[in-house]
């Protein structure tokens, strides 16, 4: 695949994340005010509820709403569960993405190699030059908070009981620490690093051509066994599959260069009866 696909994914991943994100806000602006001590409202005013909603809207420009059932949303944690588990989500799938450009970063010749993540720190006391991928370090360690926090917020909702929850506190702490720490992960994230991400371009096109991999899109074209001798003789030897391929005369050298340009190799080609592509 290309790097603009690779990457592509990462933004999708965020997207679908910011729409769960959305849903979680709507579900945490209901409120109980006036619901007392369990929810029967015994001693508030009955005018009570409505005009610290509208006081709260104007205050805060939040679209809240007084729950339907005080009694029901007095002692349900569910909201908070919810937006817990979706910001657990987000945590899970940044920390990953952050595991993908610390192996693609990894080198500069031992590892992958692919991109190059900007420079922020000298990585080591002892090792000159070398250079740690800290700010996504940082986001890893972020994560492994959040869903821990997760956890906290899922034990205190479930410890409960009756109309009452006396566990609200670590509930709402836990949330902020997610949710602070989340945010700044991503702006330090976003301006310290991705901002900063370089292609490795002579690297990724060498490992392309050096790749075994490739035979695989000659599969169409020259069989299966054809295609697994192939790959088994570059693997033994360390010759290329394109030069294997054209000293074998399993095809032209017009032939396996328009089968092995890039976008046929990223991307599904349609062909004919004849295993051609058009």
């Amino acid at each position: 695949m290309t790097l603009g696909q690779e990457f592509s994914t990462y933004a999708v991943m965020l997207g679908e994340d910011e729409a769960r994100l959305r849903e979680a806000a709507m579900l945490i602006c209901e409120i109980n005010l006036g619901a007392t001590a369990i929810g029967t409202g015994i001693t508030a005013h009955p005018s009570y509820a409505p005009v610290v909603l509208r006081r709260l809207r104007e205050i805060t420009g939040i679209p809240l709403e007084t729950a339907p059932n005080l009694i029901e949303a007095t002692q349900d944690c569910g909201a908070f569960v919810q937006l817990s588990g979706v910001l657990k989500r987000v945590a899970v799938k940044l920390s990953k993405t952050c595991n993908d450009l610390r192996l693609l970063s990894s080198g500069p010749r031992a590892g992958l190699g692919e991109i190059n993540l900007p420079p922020m720190q000298a990585g080591s006391s002892i090792m000159p030059g070398k250079v740690n991928p800290v700010i996504p370090e940082v986001v890893n360690q972020i994560a492994f908070e959040v869903i821990g926090n997760d956890i906290t917020v899922s034990f205190a909702a479930e410890a409960g009981q009756l109309q009452l929850n006396a566990f609200e506190p670590i509930i709402a702490h836990s949330l902020f620490k997610s949710i602070s720490h989340l945010r700044n992960g991503c702006l330090t994230l976003a301006e310290r690093c991705v901002k900063g991400i370089t292609a490795n371009a002579d690297r990724l096109r060498a490992t392309v051509e050096n790749s075994i991999g490739v035979v695989t899109a000659l599969n169409p074209y020259i069989g299966y066994a054809n295609a697994t001798a192939v790959a088994q003789e570059a693997h033994a030897t360390g010759g290329s599959v394109y030069e294997i391929v054209l000293r074998q005369g399993l095809l032209s050298k017009e032939e396996l260069d328009r089968i092995l340009r890039p976008e046929t190799l990223t991307q599904p080609v349609p062909l004919d009866l004849h295993g051609k592509s058009h």
